[in-house]
């Protein structure tokens, strides 16, 4: 989230960041001059409304001590106007306290909406084709025979399902079993024992369910809502089913109860309530932080274990010696893949859940870019130790992440594809999530504290390691060759054969 104040006084700096993510496109940069202005207006509105409540409650006090004073000369008739006086303010500070809430809270809705500002060496451009490429390792074997694609050499070994994972989950899941689930397995912690063991990460086994705070301290809420799983509860939903739902329809006010223009009528048929309560509920339980009339206690599916590795230090005040503070978790992970119709429908490249291995790293201001490059060669390392071919390319302004002020992408050469596709991102924020963590850390020459700068990386996805293993070590007989780096894990087993 960014800083009103900075936004106040370099009102410039912000129109250029949101034009240059529109790639300084007309339309762009004349959107980022009406948000600004919206902005400061909002801005002003809210410290005008300030100063008068201020000005208010200073008077309430003032008049409240004048008339102790009134009363003690016995002053009757100024004690009784002083009195009407304040009990007119009593009146007039709600109004204006509700009001100044009000110009908050859509003040801070804009500035929850708004991405990263890029940093001024990120590559200007519109989309993924203009991303520029920055390194590369190893080249793209030859084959004999035409290399099949990764779920094709599954299926061919009998050891990956997607069929039995629709009958149990539905599209976008995969069931591997035998060695080739071993092989997943031993990839996971692979990466784990090199992050831990060379590179210095702490391993953390952090939880898969996080509360909506989590969620919009990284950024996933709210703009990404429709991206991730709402895991729920039945009694909760059944004791909220009882308080949003009147025992008559008749009761139902559009002002209170429904939205007639989202939803229609609500209906008067009993057999339709129910799947009308749901939708009800749909709607009215947005998470867009601006609803404090209804509690319920949801939980998400972690998308990334970037989401509880990060929140580790919200709303905390860390020491510099402390810092940098370097985090990884393997963990499942869960995406609704809601902009992905049409997209990678076969195999293991775009699934609901998947296994990655999460790098993250919490630093100071000065630190933040010479980390970034540390956990990039991180990432590097252990694609290098699996003697996969990779490139690395640098995100423009346009294919950037929403929290992002520069993300390197590392994408892995799948021979049955015949293309590169990403195995890795790693990004730094700058201190944009940690003020919507307020995660801080105390300098230490003693100076007040400042908000510390995160960073986080896939330490790589284990799912697209896998496919890129498959692809890379298939054998002509279908077969599939074990990488050197993981024999160890194994159990002796060199090469994975198709099942009998």
């Amino acid at each position: 989230m960014h800083d009103i104040k900075w936004i106040r006084e370099e009102p410039a700096g912000l129109i250029d960041a949101l034009a240059r993510r529109g790639n300084n496109s007309p339309e762009a940069k004349a959107a980022a001059e009406a948000l600004v202005a919206k902005l400061l207006d909002l801005d002003t509105r809210r410290r005008e409304t300030l100063t008068k409540l201020e000005t208010l409650l200073a008077r309430r006090n003032a008049a409240s001590k004048e008339i102790g004073q009134a009363k003690a000369k016995k002053d009757e008739a100024t004690a009784s106007a002083l009195m009407a006086e304040v009990a007119k303010l009593k009146e007039d500070v709600p109004a204006l306290e509700a009001e100044a809430k009000s110009i908050e809270a859509e003040l801070n809705g804009e500035l929850a909406a708004i991405p990263n500002a890029p940093l001024a060496e990120v590559p200007q451009g519109a989309d993924e084709h203009d991303n520029v490429e920055r390194s590369s390792f190893g080249t793209p074997r030859t084959y004999s025979f035409p290399p099949k694609q990764h779920f094709e050499v599954g299926e061919g070994l009998g050891q990956m399902d997607f069929e039995t994972a629709a009958k149990l989950s539905g599209a976008r899941f995969v069931v591997n079993k035998g060695p080739l689930a071993r092989l997943e397995r031993a990839l996971g912690q692979f990466f784990l024992d090199v992050h831990t063991g060379e590179h210095g990460y702490m391993e953390v086994n952090p939880p898969l369910m996080v509360r909506d705070e989590a969620m919009f301290g990284t950024a996933q809420l709210p703009k990404f809502k429709d991206d991730q799983f709402r895991a729920t509860n039945e009694a909760e939903l059944a004791e909220l089913r009882t308080a949003l739902w009147p025992a008559d329809v008749e009761t139902w006010t559009a002002e209170t109860h429904w939205n007639y223009a989202d939803l229609g009528e609500p209906p008067t048929n009993p057999a339709e309530r129910s799947a009308a309560f749901w939708k009800y509920v749909a709607f009215k339980l947005k998470p867009d932080f601006d609803n404090a009339s209804i509690e319920y206690n949801s939980r998400w599916l972690i998308p990334t274990a970037e989401v509880p590795l990060t929140n580790l230090v919200r709303e905390s005040i860390l020491s510099e010696e402390e810092l940098p503070m370097r985090l990884t978790a393997c963990t499942p992970c869960f995406r609704a893949e809601a902009g992905a119709a049409g997209r990678d429908t076969r195999g293991m490249i775009r699934q609901h859940q998947f296994t990655k291995v999460e790098l993250v790293s919490i630093t100071t201001p000065e630190k933040s870019a010479e980390e970034h490059e540390r956990m990039l060669a991180c990432a590097e390392a252990v694609l290098k130790k699996l003697d996969l071919a990779y490139r690395v390319v640098t995100l423009c302004t346009g294919d950037m992440g929403f929290a992002s002020q520069k993300t390197y992408d590392i994408e892995v050469w799948l021979p049955g594809q015949n293309a590169y596709r990403e195995i890795s991102s790693c990004s730094v924020c700058g201190d944009f999530q940690a003020r919507r963590m307020n995660a801080r850390y105390r300098p230490a020459e003693g100076k007040g504290p400042r908000y510390v700068h995160t960073l986080n990386g896939s330490g790589v996805a284990v799912g697209r390691a896998l496919v890129a293993v498959l692809e890379t070590y298939q054998q002509e007989n279908g077969s599939v060759a074990v990488p050197d780096a993981l024999l160890p894990y194994m159990g002796g087993l060199q090469m994975i054969e198709k099942l009998k």
